[in-house]
């Protein structure tokens, strides 16, 4: 069993890649569902951070932090360029010959983006996300013991 984290808007909470199918997803063909987890907490925050507001105040306040377990080994997804790991994806995906595939991060290297394929017929056993309320703006508020990390002395 292999634990995978997503931070996401409520309503996209459902493994069904629904909104990679609406919004696009980094890593497969327009237009395909596919869901992007990654196997870390920490990855999953710092990827959505990414695509967030810089302003605190425009962040909508829907996002959740899940995780699921799932009884499959994903298959490693070469990384030569990301032209090739759109192609890779979107073979995978059309041929459904597993549930998971690994990409490595570009954020943080050491860690996987796993992307799970909703139409593989073992996607149905994936247990849906165990969520909490996530707020960017408790996560990324500055302590107070910062300012002496500014001024040492």
């Amino acid at each position: 069993m292999i634990k995978l984290w997503r931070l996401t808007r409520a309503p996209f909470v459902p493994l069904d890649g629904q909104g990679a199918l609406l919004n696009g997803a980094r890593y497969a063909p327009a237009g395909v569902p596919v869901v992007s987890l990654a196997s870390e907490a920490g990855l999953a925050v710092l990827v959505a951070l990414r695509y967030l507001p810089r302003d605190l105040q425009e962040i909508p306040d829907d996002f959740v932090l899940g995780w699921t377990e799932v009884d499959a080994v994903p298959e490693r997804v070469p990384d030569p360029d990301e032209d090739a790991i759109r192609a890779f994806v979107g073979e995978w995906l059309a041929t459904k010959r597993s549930l998971l595939a690994a990409v490595r991060s570009k954020v943080l290297p050491e860690t996987d983006v796993v992307l799970l394929n909703p139409a593989h017929p073992d996607a149905a056993l994936v247990a849906p996300l165990t969520t909490r309320p996530f707020d960017f703006a408790e996560c990324l508020h500055t302590p107070p013991m910062l300012a002496r990390y500014k001024d040492p002395l």
